[in-house]
């Protein structure tokens, strides 16, 4: 062959798996997420229509009440109440459900009217889960009697319904504002008419866990309804065009259905009923369902991509690619598009230079879903850490969001993990924020006087007999005074880097190397009896788990936690026995968001997702690469029952990402990330400045669980880590696997 023709065949070959390449980083990725993965078991996960981050989730509600419906959805009861607006995703705690729509044949008569949610369970619809489908941006159902098909995709603040109704028979299209579940419950209600017979107008305040919510919306048909009726309290009203009640709702009705689908955009807002229009106007311009969805699918695809695995499991592309879905559902976007949004303490702000969002569970999200953002969405942070500061700044309490939703703190859970997610992201140079500011908000917090705070202070751990919860409380404390620490020590502020690196040890206070546990400890310096190092809900030393789980939450400090325990030996064994330790029977029936059970490690719930990784520090990686194995492989599944528990906005799913890839961030501050086992052969992360960081795993199968070497940029990776600085940069990580346990040579450095 002359050299001519074999530079030609060169070419070819290239240029064919160049192309090959191209055309498979192009696929739709949105094909590969299932939105009802979660939404059985306890995931608590919605099926709807959604935007990555977005403020509105459109999506159906069973009509049903508990705590395996904090989303208004659960997949076993195939049964809809109707369509609404919001949506919370993965907590334990429901709430949310504003502006509810539910198509229907049936007339509204005084017969069927009865307050609040009875109002609406007299329309309620069954269907078959065969004629349900859900994808990124998309939701429709076909209802059984009526045989109407719902439609529904969303854009940021708006949400648009496509109702086919079966030919010849007039409809009747419900807005309901009285609608709520579990502890949630309408305050006020206002629907007024306007003159046009296509637009609706209102608001919808409420308590529940958020005690002061407040959304206001405007409705617009695709036509004129030919007449309409309005509900106040479960009283039908006729010829008004305006109500105002605790319960108010709108039937809108339509004769000649033949000449359906009814289309209907509805855009929200915290701030008033000329933003939500101004919200639907500049989002939804016209009455393109098809385009709407197709504008959703490049969001949803533009995101995903971001993160671009290879696979030949289905199974775990599926998984990954949904939770990828999962995580960007939260937290969610609350200013309007003129940048304004009703702050804490009612008055209206506007968010200049950044986007406002709320929903944030940070008690979940800071281990990981927040380590993750720094990486693949710095921009999403940077709004995010804003928006925190500016909740403190109008936050009468002078304190920074403890679990921030929809205007309202819920101070719910523990610690004041804002610190370590905005210490977080200025280690890593996401900065365009005021830090001084920030740090002053940290300081604030971390000296306010709520939560066992005071005793925390006085006695450098919390009295048992003094405050619920203690030991978990002094150990989260104990790390967020860490993160305000090396906050304090980036800005030279030495007297407060030395006051919170010496709460930072105050974790050492409940530790009793008596038991190797982390224990209740009374007041007057006594151990409290050892049945309480299991929990329960009658102990509640231990915040949703027990001293098991608890006793290895010193992510900041884990070479300190080494030496209490005995050293390095010592702390092996003990990590063994939490895997092995059979729990009682009893346990998992007391507290209800522990599950996934590996002996006491619970997967289910956060404390426990960093623990897997800690055999790293001992220099027996290869336990931590079984383990990680063996949680995603059980506790991950592609199918509605797939999540083993609360998804948490983003938790769940984010330690799946970061486990899929090979790596994890144990001390979720300042940007180490302990390496694992990675489940994708091929990985490549979008970066800035179109930077990308490439994963590759040689060898792996579901045999090659092990670690064989890795290399970084050509070079062997000294220890089992890497740095945030080093992916960020860009390069190659190759791991080689194999299905032989390889010992570890080298010591691991424990200061991270």
């Amino acid at each position: 062959m002359n050299k001519g023709i074999f530079f030609c065949v060169l070419f070819l070959i290239f240029s064919a798996c160049d192309s090959g390449n191209k055309r498979e980083k192009e696929e739709n990725l949105s094909k590969y997420v299932n939105p009802f993965i979660g939404t059985d078991g306890h995931g608590h996960t919605y099926p709807g229509a959604s935007l990555p981050f977005a403020m509105v989730q459109l999506s159906p509600d069973n009509g049903w009440e508990g705590w395996d419906w904090s989303s208004g959805y659960h997949y076993s009861k195939p049964q809809i109440v109707g369509f609404s607006h919001t949506h919370l995703s993965g907590t334990g705690i429901g709430d949310m459900l504003d502006v509810l729509v539910m198509p229907t044949l049936r007339d509204v008569v005084n017969d069927t009217t009865g307050q609040g949610r009875g109002f609406m369970q007299s329309f309620l619809s069954t269907y078959s889960h065969a004629n349900e489908q859900a994808s990124p941006g998309y939701y429709s159902v076909k209802f059984d009697q009526s045989e109407i098909f719902a439609e529904m995709t969303s854009t940021k603040r708006a949400g648009l319904h496509s109702y086919t109704f079966p030919k010849g028979d007039s409809a009747t299209v419900l807005i309901d504002l009285a609608w709520s579940v579990n502890d949630d419950e309408a305050t006020d209600s206002y629907m007024y008419v306007e003159d046009d017979s296509s637009t609706v107008v209102g608001y919808r305040f409420s308590k529940g866990w958020a005690k002061d919510q407040k959304v206001y919306f405007a409705a617009k048909f695709s036509r004129k309804f030919d007449r309409f009726k309005l509900v106040r309290n479960g009283i039908l009203n006729r010829g008004i065009n305006e109500v105002n009640a605790k319960h108010s709702t709108g039937a809108f009705h339509f004769e000649n259905t033949e000449k359906l689908p009814i289309l209907l955009k509805i855009g929200i807002s915290s701030v008033s009923e000329e933003a939500a229009i101004k919200n639907l106007e500049n989002e939804i311009k016209d009455w393109d369902f098809e385009a709407v969805v197709k504008e959703s699918k490049k969001v949803w695809n533009a995101e995903l991509e971001k993160i671009y695995i290879r696979t030949p499991d289905i199974q775990v592309k599926t998984n990954f690619y949904t939770a990828l879905y999962h995580l960007m559902q939260a937290p969610n976007l609350y200013s309007d598009v003129d940048g304004n949004f009703r702050a804490v303490n009612n008055q209206i702000v506007k968010a200049e230079g950044y986007d406002k969002y709320y929903t944030f569970s940070l008690w979940d999200t800071f281990r990981a879903a927040h380590p993750l953002f720094t990486i693949f969405q710095p921009q999403k942070t940077d709004d995010f850490i804003e928006s925190m500061l500016s909740f403190y700044e109008n936050n009468p309490d002078s304190t920074l969001p403890e679990w921030a939703l929809w205007g309202n703190e819920t101070n719910t859970m523990i610690g004041y993990h804002s610190t370590p997610v905005i210490a977080d992201a200025w280690l890593k140079g996401i900065n365009d924020f005021n830090g001084l500011l920030a740090l002053r908000a940290m300081k604030n917090t971390a000296n306010s006087d709520v939560e066992g705070l005071p005793f925390y202070k006085e006695f450098k751990y919390i009295p048992a007999d003094k405050q619920k919860e203690s030991v978990s409380k002094t150990l989260e404390y104990a790390f967020d005074d860490w993160s305000i620490a090396r906050m304090a020590e980036n800005f030279s502020d030495t007297a407060a880097q030395r006051i919170f690196d010496e709460r930072a040890q105050y974790y050492k206070n409940v530790f009793d190397k008596g038991s190797n546990f982390m224990r209740p400890k009374l007041e007057d310096g006594t151990w409290k009896e050892k049945e309480s190092l299991l929990g329960s809900a009658e102990s509640n030393d231990y915040t949703e788990g027990n001293a098991w789980q608890y006793t290895w939450y010193v992510p900041h400090d884990i070479d300190g936690l080494i030496n209490l325990m005995g050293g390095k030996n010592a702390f092996e064994k003990k990590l063994d026995s939490l895997f092995t330790t059979t729990p009682p029977e009893e346990l998992s029936k007391e507290i209800s968001d522990m599950s996934g059970f590996i002996g006491q490690y619970v997967h289910g719930n956060e404390p426990s997702h960093h623990i897997a990784y800690l055999y790293n520090f001992v220099d027996k990686p290869e336990k931590t690469q079984e383990r990680v194995r063996q949680i995603m492989k059980e506790f991950y599944k592609p199918s509605p029952e797939g999540i083993i528990g609360n998804e948490d906005c983003g938790q769940m799913s984010a330690w799946y990402i970061f486990s899929a890839l090979g790596f994890y961030p144990v001390n979720p501050v300042g940007g180490v990330y302990e390496l694992g086992s990675p489940i994708v052969q091929y990985a490549e992360i979008a970066l800035p400045d179109d930077k990308a960081f490439i994963i590759r795993a040689l060898n792996q199968s579901d045999e090659n669980i092990y670690v064989q070497s890795v290399t970084l940029n050509g070079k062997k990776v000294e220890g089992h880590s890497i740095t945030h600085e080093q992916i960020m940069e860009g390069g190659e990580l190759i791991f080689e696997m194999t299905n032989r346990i390889i010992k570890s040579t080298q010591t691991q450095t424990l200061s991270r």
